[in-house]
């Protein structure tokens, strides 16, 4: 399981960098991935508040290293740091999660036309593997992991067209829908039914635009459909016990 969490924030979210040893900025490294998993898998709900204090304990670390690693968060969006108020996990509001839902259908639709001219058999490989690994999550009742893998296919999907900056805005908004579904959707419904992710590759295969486009839409329809849009106060969570527990199926830190 480490082996997995440890290669999904690179090679499914895209969200990995050069540098990854223990020491410096791979330390930072290591604690912003145990806190994208956190949040991306909704190990933290929405609206856990996220002290400085409490992070540094956890990770060993000083307050600058957690703040750094938060500032990065912010800037994807995954966190809102406000002033005298400190971090926490962001809440999306009823108007962001519907620009999350149509932002994706602009890019994932937009991109189709270069998906399908590009996918080769090893690509489409690569998203049977991974809805292979969606049945298996979701037969044995594991949602969290079905709507990361939910989203990795999405993610890789759009890879196949080699375009990196759509590839990259669509990471972002993926690991934000994590975000909607959990302030506003029930995790079991809300996710993708990998059987349509089975259709749509053998649409793609079939070399189908129109096809892929159509079945992309109304796809993305139906999920956002399936998320209530009232917004509630979040619970308290017990912020360390968590994180210590996501930590535990991740790199340990030297």
């Amino acid at each position: 399981m480490e082996t997995m969490m440890g290669k999904r924030a690179s090679a499914e979210l895209g969200t990995g960098r050069a540098d990854d040893g223990l020491g410096g900025n791979g330390r930072d490294e290591v604690i912003y991935r145990n806190l994208f998993v956190a949040i991306v898998e909704n190990h933290l709900a929405p609206g856990t508040k996220l002290p400085e204090d409490t992070l540094a304990e956890t990770y060993g670390v000083s307050r600058t290293s957690i703040r750094k690693v938060l500032q990065r968060l912010a800037h994807e969006r995954l966190v809102d740091v406000r002033l005298n108020r400190g971090a926490s996990v962001a809440q999306p509001s009823v108007g962001e999660a519907r620009d999350i839902f149509s932002a994706r259908r602009i890019i994932e639709c937009g991109a189709i036309a270069q998906v399908v001219a590009k996918a080769t058999p090893a690509a489409l490989e690569e998203l049977r593997e991974l809805v292979r690994r969606e049945h298996a999550a979701q037969d044995r009742g594991d949602w969290r992991e079905s709507i990361y893998l939910s989203g990795a296919f999405h993610v890789a999907l759009i890879r196949i067209s080699g375009n990196e900056t759509l590839t990259d805005f669509l990471t972002q908004l993926v690991s934000r829908s994590s975000l909607v579904i959990a302030t506003y959707g029930s995790p079991q419904t809300a996710s993708c039914r990998h059987s349509e992710h089975d259709d749509v590759i053998e649409i793609i295969a079939a070399g189908d635009v129109e096809g892929t486009t159509r079945w992309m839409d109304r796809h993305l329809r139906d999920v956002e459909r399936t998320v209530v849009l009232v917004e509630e106060e979040p619970v308290a969570a017990d912020l360390k016990k968590i994180l210590e527990e996501v930590a535990q199926r991740r790199p340990k830190l030297r």
